[in-house]
């Protein structure tokens, strides 16, 4: 027994349902993305924080600080050619300071701004992200 009242409902709905699901697809691709330039840029200022807590005549040299961080973020996108850390997309600052125990330590900031992704309407098409670590000195 045939229904003729019952064709096409799998493609109405196939129809309505994408969309949906292309945009669920869009959005983790985003997180994706922006959940690993967080990872890369905390790396990029651990290395560099060891770096500058190595020896007490590099705890405020900006510029090894830069070059330990950008061999971290040189996976990501827009950070494959860059030679200085002075604008962004890579900021990297490099300061010694009083450690909590008052001995001298080292603090590192890196900061990455994230390349603009896919435009979703209510989320930033672009991260600025920054991590700072601190190091004791030997």
């Amino acid at each position: 027994m045939k229904r003729s009242g019952h064709k096409g409902h799998a493609v109405i709905e196939v129809a309505l349902i994408s969309p949906w699901i292309f945009f669920l697809f869009v959005g983790a691709l985003d997180l994706g993305f922006f959940s690993y330039a967080l990872i890369c840029t905390e790396n990029a200022a651990r290395v560099a924080a060891a770096y500058t807590s190595s020896s007490p005549s590099y705890a405020a040299d900006a510029n090894g600080a830069c070059r330990a961080a950008l061999g971290e973020l040189s996976r990501l996108p827009n950070a494959r050619t860059i030679s200085t850390c002075n604008s962004l997309p890579v900021i990297v600052t490099a300061t010694q300071i009083p450690g909590v125990d008052g001995s001298p330590a080292s603090s590192v900031a890196v900061t990455y701004q994230t390349v603009p992704l896919i435009p979703i309407p209510g989320l930033a098409k672009q991260l600025t992200i920054t991590r700072t670590v601190k190091m004791r000195l030997p």
